[in-house]
């Protein structure tokens, strides 16, 4: 498997060829280049030199882990480990240490077998593209400047990021743990045997709800299934859920960014619907704008303009979401990937402030969560993709397809997205793998199944090598 170099971060499969994968000579090219460009941007005053880290629940985390901590200290470098954590708890941790940047080692929803570093900003934000492009340029030149062994770097482990992550949602404003507790909710969590299966649990606690059914919970990188969390892998909290006679299920990925629920009769809640019910008991609250990118659901669209606000589409990828989160103000946005992102939280996505948001809202509902869901619209996304070979032409491909369809509104902000009336179809490549994404919606599953399926054919038909 190529190694993926984008903003999202380099990602591979573990071991073989460096270049190919990731391996050892990757992470530390890879994490020298990072290091390098930050203490570039040193400032005198500022001492000591920070860097926050933490890892998923992954086989080989402990390995890139060694690397990456390695790297940064013979760069001078003082590491602080958090050791087993959540993207969006490291992204906290680099606000309130005010260090110079963040390096996660997690691949999110990739399989086992993959790694990944993310690269985060003196914010706590993912790098820019641009920075992003600066990092591979270093990395390219392979010239990096070690310190002399009496001004190493020191590294410190720090495990107090659990609770102080949990006191974090405790004390948002909009989290009601009062009104949460007297719910009296009983709640089946899907850890897939990683982080979450410290965090969660934890916080549902924190948040005055004792019993808890946790699946999978065993924290050794052994995905019990597969780890992103749509509704073909979630057959066994379904399933739980309706054996315990459980208020709710909870599901979350391995570096617990991503959040989707599932409802007291096994269904889904829909992981396009987490961040529009979140985002009405937000609106519902305070008055403002929100942001999606363009392959989500319209309902964000219909909740926002609810409550008199004005919703903005944004290319696909979290830091794309956030730069029009900020431009235009967002009090509420994310991605229908079951992200969610609170701006006066931080500007990242974040499950643990979801799960609270969330469980704030269905306390205030009075009824289950299947009565919640059914007070949104139906609007049903068809989710499909094709692995690329190496050497297709996407562009091209894409050009032909757009020449089709000339007559039909088109967007070509991020790959291709192209609307038919109320209903629509995004294509683009992945940050993430060597794929295109086909995303189709309509307000019926068979017309969205309909949509996607004919732009798959096209796209086959226009590929040299269908």
């Amino acid at each position: 498997m190529p190694l993926i170099k984008t903003i999202s971060g380099i990602r591979g499969t573990i071991g073989d060829k460096p270049g190919e994968n990731l391996t050892p000579a990757d992470i530390v090219k890879f994490t020298a280049a990072f290091g390098k460009l930050l203490l570039e941007k040193r400032s005198p005053k500022k001492n000591p030199f920070k860097m926050v880290i933490g890892r998923d629940g992954r086989t080989s985390g402990k390995m890139v882990r060694g690397f990456v901590i390695d790297t940064l200290t013979g760069l001078g470098i003082d590491v602080i480990d958090l050791g087993l954590s959540t993207t969006p708890t490291v992204e906290l941790a680099v606000q309130i240490e005010n260090a110079a940047g963040g390096i996660i080692i997690t691949a999110s929803h990739n399989p086992e077998d993959w790694n990944a570093l993310k690269l985060l900003n003196n914010k706590g934000e993912f790098i820019s593209a641009e920075k992003g492009s600066k990092v591979m340029a270093l990395a390219a030149q392979k010239e990096f400047a070690f310190a002399p062994a009496d001004q190493a770097g020191t590294l410190t482990i720090d495990d107090s990021y659990v609770q102080k992550h949990i006191d974090a949602v405790l004390k948002y404003p909009l989290v009601n743990s009062k009104a949460i507790a007297k719910r009296n909710f009983k709640v089946v969590v899907d850890a897939i045997n990683s982080t979450g299966a410290i965090y969660v649990p934890a916080l549902l606690k924190a948040l005055g709800i004792h019993d808890i059914i946790l699946l999978n919970g065993e924290v050794n990188g052994k995905f019990a299934h597969n780890p992103e969390p749509l509704p073909e892998h979630l057959n066994e909290l379904s399933n739980e859920v309706v054996k315990h006679k459980a208020d709710l299920g909870i599901a979350v990925d391995p570096d617990v960014d991503r959040l989707c629920f599932v409802c007291e009769d096994g269904s889904m809640f829909g992981e396009e619907y987490t961040l529009v019910a979140i985002a009405d008991y937000v609106l519902s609250k305070r008055k403002g704008n929100t942001v999606s990118n363009m392959s989500s659901t319209r309902a964000l669209k219909e909740i926002t303009g609810k409550y008199g606000g004005e919703y903005f589409p944004s290319a696909v990828g979290e830091v794309n979401v956030v730069k029009k989160m900020k431009e235009v103000k967002a009090v509420i946005g994310g991605e229908g990937n079951g992200g969610v992102i609170v701006p006066d939280f931080h500007y990242g996505r974040d499950a643990l402030i979801g799960i609270g948001l969330f469980l704030s809202h269905l306390a205030n509902h009075k009824k289950g969560i299947k009565s919640l869901r059914n007070q949104y619209p139906d609007y049903f996304i068809s989710k499909n993709k094709i692995e690329l070979e190496n050497g297709i032409d996407v562009k091209a491909i894409f050009e032909k397809i757009k020449k089709k369809y000339k007559k039909n509104p088109i967007n070509t902000e991020d790959g291709l997205k192209i609307e038919f009336d109320t209903d629509w179809v995004h294509l683009r490549t992945s940050n993430t793998e060597p794929i295109i994404r086909i995303y189709a919606e309509s307000d019926f599953e068979t017309k969205a199944n309909n949509i996607a399926m004919q732009i798959m054919r096209d796209i086959k038909e226009f590929a040299p090598n269908p």
